[in-house]
């Protein structure tokens, strides 16, 4: 794949650049967090070590074991930690690359030609962040090992008997000190391995959960490599054309890898990596890749008389409607722009990428005119309804100011004009929007009453889009602009709050109002504006006391609090127009009491997420209808 190893890995490529002393006291600067999201970057990291091995070319196999205790078994089949002595450390070269911060075969020591790891801290800082950790190690015919318990050696590395294969097993428990939560989530890991696998091709990866009675097995294993990415990425879709474009090659330090596949969708999914990392910020390796595409199909059409010499170019949008696209590179010194690495900054990525995919897919748009004819018809009718959508988009734009607009929607603005304090309920009905205009405080909430369900946008393209009363009414409260328009510095306020029934059906409001953001606005997401407001379901009265239950859980909790007997009387909110203000102020919108849940975007899932959307709200019955079946056992407070 390009990305053989130059020089030996010996001990002495085990370079030490910093200690370890700062790991316990400041986590989060890194793994990012102390949340369940910092809990499972360990296991990448010790993942990512095996990969490094795979890319390499001397490991093919890393099985990754929930245990019963909710520690982490990671075993590969690669060379081997080294156990030599490390001469500028005098200790062996596995102690250095568990004990001390940036060391590693990554660092400039010809252990490794391209390698990914998270922040490229590794092993050093999982173990400072477990309870315990154990590695043992298979190399030349002997098994070493050691363990450490908060990062401190418990014993020198020691031999413990003869093998018959190469690789290392690592065994670490997350400290509870540290974590705020240590129960691994199976489904967590299961979508970044198998990402991992996809990326590396004829890795197999596999994942066991041994928690349950019996255990649950999961291999991963991909000779495809991205191509099959693709094809996961396209499966609830229908596929414009059979083939997946396939361009591969290598210029200079930097290997290319690139699959496509149109469908009939009109939404993107286009994603890219290094050396297996995510990059959801893209970079020089995306522009490259946009650039080539966008410059290659022109071409095509114009010499081929799709589109006529003088007539506007198809833009990069155009073409890109319905694309699927996997972009990986590998390259020896990435340089990311950002600690945490979404967006790659090496100048020669960009040409790399544009080189090969620009001349193998000229040759593949020659060699199957029916394809390119397909992508090019596709892409003139985006340009057309493009051009809707940019009319549509004017009626949409806010004038400079509010006062005197007449807005869709029935917006009740709120008073102050600071955005950091002000926030915008979006809210399912008419009955429910008086309810909330009365009880909310003027200042600083306003309030969007929607009729009905708004336009499922992942079905409909721009120009349809834009037309759509409810939508427009959400663009010009928010006051951002959508797609290439969107411009977070102009959002009217920091906190947007989709407020809908408990019920099937607000579920679905809610879920058409994210898709639409997800789409159109996911820096609204990505930057932490968008909130799922809780209302309660219950409301228990008892001698003139009242609580609020907002699950049955909470529910039970509060009768057998105050006692279960005739003298209780429990009111079931079937929809927020059954709440007066009062109440609806006191339980959902009151700062000081409410529940809000923010939502996120988990950016080394986004592929997943995509998935999830059209799975969800695409036009395909069947793939939604496994989907329900296999997560219904997780849904709770729905009336159905």
């Amino acid at each position: 794949m390009g990305t053989e190893v130059n020089g030996e890995y010996g001990a002495d490529q085990i370079q030490i650049l910093e200690g370890l002393e700062a790991v316990r006291k400041r986590p989060g600067m890194y793994i990012g967090s102390t949340s369940i999201r910092g809990l499972h970057h360990l296991v990448y990291e010790i993942v990512d070590n095996a990969v490094d091995e795979a890319l390499a070319g001397f490991c093919d196999e890393i099985t990754v074991t929930i245990q019963e205790d909710n520690s982490i078994k990671v075993v590969d089949n690669g060379r081997g930690i080294p156990v030599g002595i490390n001469q500028k450390a005098g200790l062996p070269a596995v102690e250095v690359v568990f004990t001390v911060l940036h060391a590693g075969g990554k660092f400039g020591g010809g252990g490794y030609k391209v390698s990914g790891g998270l922040h490229g801290v590794g092993a050093s800082v999982v173990n400072a962040l477990s309870e315990w950790l154990e590695v043992t190690i298979h190399i030349d015919g002997k098994m070493y090992r050691q363990r450490y318990e908060r990062g401190h050696v418990m014993y020198p590395l020691k031999e413990i008997g003869t093998t018959d294969r190469s690789g290392t097993e690592v065994i670490f428990l997350p400290d509870k000190k540290i974590f705020e939560e240590t129960e691994y989530d199976y489904e967590i890991l299961r979508q970044r391995l198998r990402e991992m696998a996809f990326l590396t091709r004829g890795l197999k990866i596999i994942l066991v959960d041994e928690r349950l009675e019996e255990p649950k097995v999961r291999e991963f294993h991909y000779e495809g490599g991205i191509k099959e990415y693709v094809e996961y990425l396209n499966r609830h879709k229908d596929p414009l054309y059979n083939e997946i474009m396939y361009c591969e090659g290598q210029r200079g330090d930097v290997y290319v890898e690139v699959a496509m596949q149109h469908n009939d969708s009109y939404a993107e999914g286009t994603y890219s990596f290094v050396n297996n990392i995510t990059t959801p910020e893209g970079g020089t390796h995306l522009t490259g890749f946009r650039n080539a595409l966008t410059k290659t199909f022109n071409d095509y059409a114009k010499k081929n008389k799709i589109i006529k010499e003088k007539e506007e170019n198809l833009s990069g949008e155009d073409i890109r409607e319905g694309l699927s696209a996997i972009v990986s590179i590998k390259i020896s010194e990435p340089q990311f722009e950002g600690q945490t690495k979404q967006k790659l900054g090496n100048s020669q990525a960009r040409g790399a990428v544009e080189s090969v995919v620009a001349e193998q897919l000229t040759y593949f748009l020659e060699q199957n005119p029916s394809i390119a004819k397909l992508i090019c018809d596709k892409a003139l009718l985006a340009q057309r309804a493009r051009d809707a959508a940019r009319k549509a988009r004017d009626l949409t734009r806010r004038k400079t100011a509010l006062e005197g607009t007449s807005l869709p929607g029935k917006l009740a603005d709120c008073s102050d004009k600071d955005p950091k304090n002000c926030e915008i309920y979006i809210v399912e009905g008419d009955s429910a929007g008086g309810s909330a205009k009365t009880a909310r405080n003027r200042a600083t909430q306003a309030i969007l009453p929607l009729r009905g369900k708004i336009l499922n946008v992942e079905k409909a393209r721009l120009d349809r889009i834009l037309v759509n009363e409810e939508i427009k009414a959400m663009i010009t409260a928010f006051g951002t602009g959508i797609d290439e328009d969107f411009d977070i510095g102009k959002l009217r306020y920091d906190k947007i709050v989709i407020m809908t029934d408990a019920d099937v059906d607000g579920a679905h409001i809610a879920t058409l109002m994210l898709t639409f953001l997800y789409r159109f606005m996911p820096e609204l997401i990505r930057k932490g504006h968008v909130y799922l407001a809780q209302p309660p379901l219950y409301k228990v009265e008892r001698n003139k006391k009242v609580w609020y239950a907002y699950d049955d859980n909470e529910l039970n909790d509060i009768l057998a609090e105050i006692g279960r007997d005739g003298n209780n009387k429990i009111q079931r909110y079937k929809g927020l127009g059954e709440m007066d203000a009062d109440q609806l102020w006191d339980t959902t919108m009151d700062p000081e009491k409410r529940v809000l849940l923010r939502v996120n975007i988990d950016e080394e899932s986004e592929s997943e997420i995509d998935v999830v959307f059209n799975t969800l709200m695409g036009d395909k019955v069947e793939p939604r209808r496994e989907f329900i079946e296999r997560n219904a056992k997780y849904v709770r407070n729905l009336d159905i």
